[in-house]
């Protein structure tokens, strides 16, 4: 499988796109079809982004979807319309996979959209997520949606701890007041029923419909990282799988640095799962191996281009570009990795993990020079964009700092 097979770049005459959140996965996205000639900008609620100081396109600020539906819809409707023909609208953000599937009706007036937006919606929701994924087979630790307190009793009398405590959307833990225990977390782990009863009660102070799940056993370089893209017809045409080294944090957060790999049955368990669904569209579906039992099993899956996602080009597969090419009507030959051998870093959450695995006695001198070998990637560095690979270093720096000075609580 080659990516040879399908075009380089983009014609003249070929739709603009926008991609909707100027986080920096968003700004990679910009950059990729940017470099493929095709006219493109993003959009975001959040003028911090790096998105607006980006070298590689412009960043246009609109409402919060969230906050403000109606006005998001307007201002994305006002933007389709300067940009000359029907743009190709691609997310790299969950609010706004959340809102492209609220307003998919209305936008694909003025958009060229996933056919696959609505159920993007559904993966975007954790409760959906899951009920979609016990529906269809998927292998998974014991989960349960919990809306009380007796409910939350109820799955600790037969679950297996540690546990963890999540919220239906990780952004609804951004309400709690700064200084709040669970503020801005994606998860929160508990050793046993007591502290999870405790963090349910803290979680309920904003939203008490949160999900209850056991922790997949086993070392972090245990998950994998599975990338795909797939057409209307639930066809795949590209795919690519890494394994994580460490993560932000220990256990249970993103990949700081991944590396490729091949695991023929996790990508038969995803690809499995997908088709099963009907799924169109890009998507990432973290999995681990569970020491317990020898079973993948899904952690989460993400409906959009995603941080894990920048890998994929590096291993010969432009996630970006070929959705793209295949929303705008083009037939895309399947791509697969081409056997590349590099690790994947991101710099500013692997300044913040590597002092903490350090100090847990997770890694050695010897797995840092493995670890680092070369050649190496970068998620948050680029010699173009100078700004934001500066802040990078910065921030990274301070935080490595941080990170080595803190104690472990004892």
């Amino acid at each position: 499988m080659s990516a040879s097979a399908n075009p380089a770049t983009a014609q003249p005459d070929w739709p603009p796109a926008v991609i909707a959140g100027a986080f920096q996965t968003g700004v990679l996205g910009v950059r990729t079809l940017r470099r493929r000639g095709v006219r493109v900008s993003s959009i975001d609620a959040n003028k911090q982004n790096p998105g607006f100081r980006s070298v590689h396109g412009r960043a246009h600020l609109c409402p919060h979807p969230d906050t403000d539906g109606p006005g998001w819809l307007r201002a994305m409707i006002d933007l389709a319309r300067t940009m000359g023909s029907k743009p190709a609208l691609i997310s790299s953000s969950d609010q706004y996979v959340t809102a492209i599937a609220t307003y998919a009706d209305t936008l694909a007036e003025h958009y060229i959209l996933s056919p696959g937006a609505s159920l993007q919606g559904l993966l975007a929701d954790k409760q959906t997520q899951y009920a979609l994924a016990q529906e269809h087979g998927m292998p998974m630790p014991r989960t349960r949606f919990v809306t009380c307190l007796d409910e939350a009793k109820a799955f600790c009398d037969e679950a297996s701890f540690p546990c963890l405590i999540k919220p239906t959307h990780f952004r609804v833990w951004q309400r709690f007041p700064q200084g709040h225990p669970l503020a801005f977390m994606k998860v929160s782990i508990a050793a046993d029923a007591d502290r999870l009863l405790a963090n349910y009660r803290l979680a309920s102070e904003v939203d008490g419909h949160v999900i209850l799940q056991e922790i997949i056993q086993g070392p972090d370089t245990a998950k994998r990282v599975y990338l795909s893209c797939y057409d209307r017809n639930s066809r795949r045409f590209a795919r690519a799988m890494f394994r994580e080294l460490r993560c932000d944090p220990i256990g249970f957060g993103p990949a700081t640095i991944s590396e490729p790999v091949e695991d023929e049955q996790t990508d038969a368990v995803c690809n499995r799962f997908l088709r099963s669904i009907g799924y169109a569209g890009i998507c990432e579906i973290e999995m681990k191996w569970d020491e317990r039992d020898g079973q993948v099993k899904l952690i989460e899956a993400n409906p959009r281009l995603s941080g894990g996602g920048d890998a994929a080009p590096y291993a010969g597969v432009d996630l970006c570009w070929l959705h793209y090419l295949d929303l705008i009507g083009q037939r895309v030959e399947e791509v697969g990795p081409d056997g590349s051998d590099f690790r994947h870093i991101v710099v500013r959450a692997e300044a913040r993990s590597l002092p903490s695995y350090w100090r847990a006695g997770l890694v050695s001198w010897r797995d840092l020079a493995r670890s680092y070998r070369p050649p190496l990637a970068f998620y948050d560095l680029d010699g173009r964009d100078w700004r934001y690979s500066a802040e990078t270093l910065l921030a990274s720096a301070s935080v490595f700092v941080k990170s080595c000075l803190a104690r472990t609580p004892s």
